[in-house]
């Protein structure tokens, strides 16, 4: 294969093709591309979006600390330097492998609308207000649940003392952190007056300069959360001065106040969930069931098209007859998606969605020739008889991977998130609060007055696109550790990327590199540049609409094959792999 850059190719078109609209609009800016190298270990590895969260995550793998207390000293430090990603004020989805048991579970740090949300919430006069509008409000805001499923997974699975883990993060946030490029050039295009003025103090120099690459920056009221934090437990974060900084930023959000409440912020519960699994090319392939939609969707497609010989082997890569078929079967898969999957402990999720004979009778809808009109849900098994409407929902979030392998053997994929690019915009106790109440659908109600699945309500869990992943190679230990952000393109990018390895033969690197492409439904989507031959505009006479796409992914994913660790991060962020 080669691994030229040829043009890009979205510029110059072929006689008489027409390229739709871009389907959906990037979650977070592109900030340029770093190409990396493969890095190789043998011990253990952590593959995160920043190197100074890396570098947090190894020190505690090097002090003797499990894949969970690496993926919470990481994950503080990324609160910290990627606060447009992730944070205490976000949620995060777990996919978790123990050697000792070789068992896989899951654990749900999911945000939840407050209790009084009414289906309504996001409607004006009948019709959605303005989604900008929605997400720069008090409004947006759901009870954040990173600290709960991080002390949860900690107490199950953690090996160092829970206030250990926050040394680094402390350190950075008294000592100061040099900005990062992506950091630097995501705030350029932020208006200054969307924060509230105390996170406009802190990522705009005198409320007007954006704070440029390089530069140190402190934030010692983040220091002084972790150290309550530290010594007092998730307790501290739920009820008392942060909460009520939480709920007091919340209700004075300068345009629309919330009702986020300390009521709302004492009752939170992570749950720990049964993993959705399901088999392909000879392996298990794990992830996060609803209210996550990343593994039943990602697995929906995998099924359909793992008969078809045009997917297979080296040369199937990037050919325009397996991009069809790819991008036929995620379409069929986000249907079945858009109107069934939602919060499992309000909504009745149909049991078949990756039923054998059920997708084999999707499988008949995909002509290897021909794109389809239009991809419509189908009756999966298990169907309640009260069905679900046409689903509203709009997803820009902003968040982050985070892929980890320890001495022992255990496997941990993470993907958290504040939702769009720095969340709502407000800010308490030195961090951003999320918007995540936008990922439920804005529209309650279709236009034949049936329901939609993810409709808000008090207490419900949004629908996530989240797909952290774990691969269970033949002898039933992990193979692979992966997952992106990217909101509802994530599931795009864990199906380019599982394919690229176990179809295609690529390695860590070189798949988290590889272009982003797919189908949500609507055009057949394609980053605008590609870093490898493209097939020219064959996929236009297979009927496809094709469209470029930013796509800004950020995939990290470590590989064990032959007693070795091989890690790959994302060439469009900043990540990168540490090991030993």
């Amino acid at each position: 294969m080669s691994f030229r850059i040829l043009f890009a190719i979205l510029w110059s078109l072929a006689a008489g093709t027409a390229l739709a609209q871009e389907f959906r609009p990037a979650p977070e800016g592109a900030s340029g591309r770093s190409e990396k190298a493969p890095v190789v270990a043998k011990q253990h590895m952590v593959v995160a979006a920043e190197p100074p969260a890396v570098e947090a995550g190894r020190q505690i793998l090097r002090q003797g600390g499990s894949a969970v207390d690496a993926a919470i000293a990481t994950e503080l430090v990324l609160g910290l330097v990627e606060p447009q990603s992730s944070g205490l004020g976000g949620g995060a989805l777990i996919t978790y492998w123990d050697a000792k048991t070789r068992t896989t579970t899951t654990f749900d740090g999911r945000e939840t609308a407050p209790a009084t949300a009414k289906p309504d919430r996001f409607l004006r006069d009948g019709k959605p207000m303005p989604f900008e509008e929605a997400v720069n409000s008090g409004l947006s805001v759901g009870v954040p649940g990173l600290l709960r499923v991080l002390y949860q997974a900690h107490e199950k699975y953690g090996k160092l003392p829970w206030a250990k883990l926050f040394e680094p993060a402390i350190k950075l946030a008294e000592d100061g952190f040099p900005v990062s490029p992506r950091l630097s050039e995501l705030l350029k295009s932020e208006k200054p007056e969307k924060f509230t003025p105390n996170a406009r103090a802190y990522f705009f120099e005198g409320g007007v300069a954006q704070r440029a690459a390089g530069s140190l920056l402190k934030n010692p009221e983040y220091a002084a959360t972790l150290r309550t934090l530290a010594a007092r437990g998730p307790d501290a974060f739920y009820k008392g001065d942060i909460a009520d900084a939480m709920v007091q930023a919340v209700k004075e959000a300068p345009t629309i106040p919330g009702d986020l409440s300390t009521a709302d912020l004492a009752a939170y519960t992570a749950k720990e969930r049964e993993p959705v699994c399901f088999a392909y090319r000879e392996r298990q392939v794990c992830g996060v069931g609803p209210p996550s939609s990343g593994a039943l969707t990602v697995g929906a497609t995998l099924k359909l098209i793992e008969p078809f010989p045009e997917i297979q082997g080296a040369k199937a890569a990037m050919t325009a007859p397996a991009l069809h078929i790819i991008a036929e079967a995620e379409k069929l898969a986000f249907a079945d998606r858009n109107r069934y999957i939602a919060d499992p402990d309000r909504v009745a999720i149909p049991s078949g969605l990756l039923d054998d004979g059920y997708l084999a009778e999707r499988r008949k809808l995909i002509d290897p020739k021909k794109a389809m009109a239009k991809a419509e849900p189908g009756l999966p098994p298990g169907l309640a008889k009260k069905s679900f409407g046409k689903d509203a929902t709009y997803e820009v979030p902003g968040t982050t991977q985070v892929s980890i392998i320890d001495d022992e053997g255990n496997a941990l994929s993470m993907t958290a998130t504040i939702e769009s690019a720095f969340g709502s915009h407000l800010w308490a106790k030195g961090f951003l609060l999320n918007n995540e109440m936008t990922d439920f659908s804005f529209v309650p109600v279709d236009a034949t007055g049936m329901a939609a699945a993810n409709a808000i309500e008090g207490g419900k869990r949004p629908r996530s696109s989240m797909a952290p992943t774990i691969v269970l190679g033949r002898d039933g230990t992990p193979e692979i550790v992966t997952g992106s952000p990217g909101g509802s393109q994530i599931i795009l990018y864990v199906v380019k990327t599982l394919v690229a390895v176990l179809d295609w033969g690529l390695d860590a690197q070189q798949a988290a590199s590889f272009p982003n492409f797919g189908s949500q439904g609507g055009p057949f989507l394609i980053e605008y540049a590609l870093p490898i031959e493209w097939p020219g505009y064959e996929l236009t006479s297979y009927g496809q609409a094709v469209s470029g796409a930013t796509m800004t992914s950020g995939v990290n994913m470590i590989i064990r094959r032959d007693g070795l660790l091989t890690g790959g991060a994302d060439p469009r962020r900043e990540g990168v792999a540490l090991g030993d």
